[in-house]
């Protein structure tokens, strides 16, 4: 699942390719992570969101525990309690320029980054709703891998062509759901080796410090 993406645009430029209002208080980092905003296009808008649902757990003894943030929702869980209201009323679109997923074996795993060779900003069917947590939040809807990163793992983000955007965010339930497949085309990998869990240069042996 993808739990780290690269958006390298700004507001005003995802508004215009969009064709949205940009909301320019939108504050996010180029690189988004669980938890943290993002950029999204809903309701006409592109505006940051958390990255997440947050999942509120409970502790041992029946304890609130912090919330975790649910980054994907599965193309075979869509109908579940957890996003069934989201998918069937509010659904989004997050640009996005890579997809991060973690290559190798058990602390050595490195970050392999995952796009279009011909767009510089993809766009990812998404979900959102407000929450009493994180105020309004976004998560990313996930299918089957394409055999272009089968082999790091079976899960990618769903990719929506322009002329689907306005079906995904519009349509019925049913006709959103005929959009999530996997994406038929080529991907562009780069296989780095950054520490998947901090960024940073392997070192020689592949060692973590």
């Amino acid at each position: 699942m993808c739990n780290l993406y690269r958006m390298t645009k700004g507001t005003q430029e995802v508004a215009k390719l969009f064709a949205v209002e940009a909301d320019d208080r939108a504050n996010f980092a180029s690189e988004v992570y669980p938890g943290y905003p993002g950029l999204v296009v809903a309701e006409g808008r592109a505006r940051a969101m958390a990255w997440g649902f947050p999942l509120v757990l409970k502790g041992r003894r029946g304890q609130p525990l912090k919330p975790k943030p649910v980054t994907n929702a599965r193309d075979d869980k869509l109908a579940t309690a957890f996003w069934r209201d989201s998918f069937a009323r509010r659904r989004c679109l997050v640009p996005v320029s890579q997809w991060a997923e973690p290559r190798g074996p058990t602390g050595r795993m490195t970050r392999s980054w995952y796009a279009l060779p011909d767009r510089e900003v993809i766009a990812v069917a998404g979900l959102w709703r407000h929450t009493p947590e994180w105020g309004d939040c976004y998560t990313l809807v996930m299918a089957d891998a394409s055999p272009w990163m089968a082999d790091v793992h079976d899960r990618m983000p769903v990719i929506l062509d322009p002329e689907e955007w306005h079906c995904w965010t519009h349509g019925s339930p049913d006709e959103a759901m005929a959009l999530v497949r996997t994406w038929p085309e080529p991907l562009l990998a780069e296989h780095t080796r950054d520490r998947w869990v901090d960024g940073k240069p392997m070192g020689d042996q592949g060692a973590l410090f």
